[in-house]
């Protein structure tokens, strides 16, 4: 602890008397001044012991003593120290009483005691609760590597916790809750969640510090300007010197502990991405060999896979080839990397889905692929879930802001496949493709390949290059019908959806059948096309419903 003014007292060289202000000598000292101006207050920092003999003071004057002391104590000053036998034989009632009145402890200091010695009995006492602090400060680092070497980051809170006579919390990047110690704070720091958030927005490194049943400091984790973790810890009052010292070796070492699992998990992402290769490849027997045990049972159960793309980059290539990437005709040929995160949409997807992944005991394999990210995620876990929410927080964010999703580089185009084992992994590929052009072309954030089997496949022709198609294929008959000679197109469309068959059809146009044959007879020269061919057939209905009012 640092010096007070009673262990000043109890300083057996000093022979301090109490004179007033008995019931506050356990304040600490910072520091020990000498003036003997009549108004030392500019000079003050607060904390100061001030040692004077009176020698341009009115000591006498009650009024000019109460003035005086009550702007010492407004300063900060913890004691006054009078000096007697030199201008005074003993200190003047007038400053006893204003001393009391304010509740300053007054210390009468004998002639035979020098000022100085009193300075450096301060200056000794604090020099040794600095070396205090300092020998506490590395004790408590060498334990709390000793916990984090051999229990981890749990060990770690864990000894933090008992240095600073508190709890300690551990979180993650999305803000979630990793560890606490001891148990019972888990409660406490889930609440702190919205707060930690709010940290993470800023660079690293950052801190602040919350209020309410306890006195909790946050700190950031990392060396980027993405912060990968934050920390958490409570106590009942401000942290002391050895306290301070002991949160900021807990700071260094997991900042160590989390670049160093950043560096494992780019080595794992590029093991992730060699798997992925040789599953949509068809070798899945290679792919567990490859994997061991790093992705658990997750290549043994059926599982889901997300394809994401940020909405500038699926804009892009709205009309380009979609193939030539991880789910190529040749897979093992492409080379995947492992960007930084930084800023991009798909890095918070990441985040959010290996999260929830760990805090439910799942793995998942995420793999970065250019402007890209795969994901195969146990289906109907954790990391699914996490994924649709993560959609669905953005669908609602822009909804609520009335932004349009085309050219938003903050945004995410999601195709999800159907359950899927390591045989299937290319057929799923092609399907969370499918998903994420449907996704990219409706608007949306997400689509799953499941929702498309179900719905139908009408709102699919609602595209520049299918009604191109259809004006080009009909057109001719639009043109023969503008001329006033017949209502061909009218009659395709009652013939088709009778499939052919002519009375119903010609009873829907109010015609004779002979007049419906006809007219079917110059569709097929007009055209050049047989509509005994199914396949003339179906693109000519096709084209007739890209071409329909809504409703028709």
């Amino acid at each position: 602890m640092p010096p007070t003014l009673a262990s000043l007292v109890h300083h057996s060289a000093l022979k301090l008397t109490v004179r007033a202000g008995e019931d506050r000598l356990d304040v600490p000292v910072r520091w020990a001044h000498v003036s003997e101006l009549a108004d030392p207050v500019p000079y003050m920092e607060g904390g100061e012991l001030l040692l004077i003999t009176a020698l341009k003071l009115d000591a006498e004057d009650p009024e000019a003593m109460r003035r005086y002391v009550k702007r010492l104590v407004g300063a900060g000053v913890v004691g006054l120290g009078f000096a007697v036998g030199v201008n005074y034989e003993e200190i003047p009632k007038a400053l006893v009483d204003a001393a009391e009145e304010e509740g300053l402890p007054l210390l009468e200091v004998p002639r035979r005691t020098p000022f100085l010695a009193i300075s450096k009995a301060v200056s000794a006492a604090i020099a040794a609760d600095q070396y205090r602090a300092v020998t506490a400060g590395f004790a408590a680092q060498r334990e709390l590597t000793k916990q984090t070497l051999n229990d981890g980051p749990e060990g770690l809170l864990a000894a933090l916790a008992g240095q600073v006579d508190g709890w300690a919390a551990l979180y993650d990047a999305s803000g979630a809750v990793v560890a606490t110690a001891p148990e019972w704070a888990g409660r406490r720091a889930a609440r702190l969640t919205p707060d930690v958030e709010r940290l993470q927005e800023r660079p690293a490194p950052a801190s602040s510090v919350v209020g309410g049943d306890d006195r909790v400091e946050l700190h950031s984790l990392g060396t980027g300007r993405r912060p990968r973790a934050a920390l958490a810890v409570g106590t009942a009052a401000a942290l002391g010197t050895a306290e301070r010292y002991a949160v900021h070796s807990a700071i260094a070492l997991l900042t160590l502990t989390t670049e160093r699992s950043r560096s494992l998990h780019a080595a794992e992402q590029r093991i992730g991405a060699a798997v992925l290769r040789m599953l949509l490849a068809g070798e899945p027997d290679h792919a567990r060999a490859v994997a061991g045990d790093l992705y658990g049972e997750l290549l043994d159960a059926p599982f889901r896979l997300i394809l994401a793309e940020s909405a500038s980059a699926s804009a892009a290539r709205a009309h380009a080839d979609g193939h030539a990437r991880v789910g190529a005709a040749a897979p093992a040929q492409t080379a995947v990397t492992v960007p930084d995160t930084n800023g991009d949409p798909l890095g918070g997807l990441a985040e959010v889905v290996e999260s929830a992944a760990a805090r439910s005991g799942e793995s998942v394999l995420v793999v970065p692929d250019g402007e890209r990210l795969v994901v195969l995620a146990v289906d109907g876990g954790a990391a699914v879930a996490a994924c649709g929410e993560y959609a669905a927080a953005l669908e609602a964010s822009r909804a609520a802001a009335r932004e349009q999703p085309a050219g938003d580089e903050d945004e995410l185009v999601v195709g999800l496949s159907a359950p899927a084992g390591p045989i299937a992994a290319a057929a799923a590929y092609k399907q969370a493709e499918q998903g994420l052009s449907v996704a990219r072309r409706r608007g949306r954030f997400l689509v799953e390949h499941e929702e498309l089997a179900a719905g139908s496949v009408l709102p699919l022709l609602a595209d520049d290059a299918v009604r191109a198609f259809a004006d080009g294929l009909l057109r001719a008959l639009h043109e023969h019908d503008a001329t006033g000679r017949g209502d061909l197109v009218a009659s395709l469309r009652a013939w088709l959806s009778r499939h052919g068959q002519w009375d119903a059809a010609a009873a829907d146009l109010g015609v004779h059948r002979h007049t419906l044959r006809y007219r079917m007879r110059r569709v097929e020269e007009i055209l050049g096309r047989s509509l005994d061919d199914p396949d003339v057939r179906m693109e000519l209905w096709l084209a007739l419903k890209a071409t329909s009012a809504p409703g028709e």
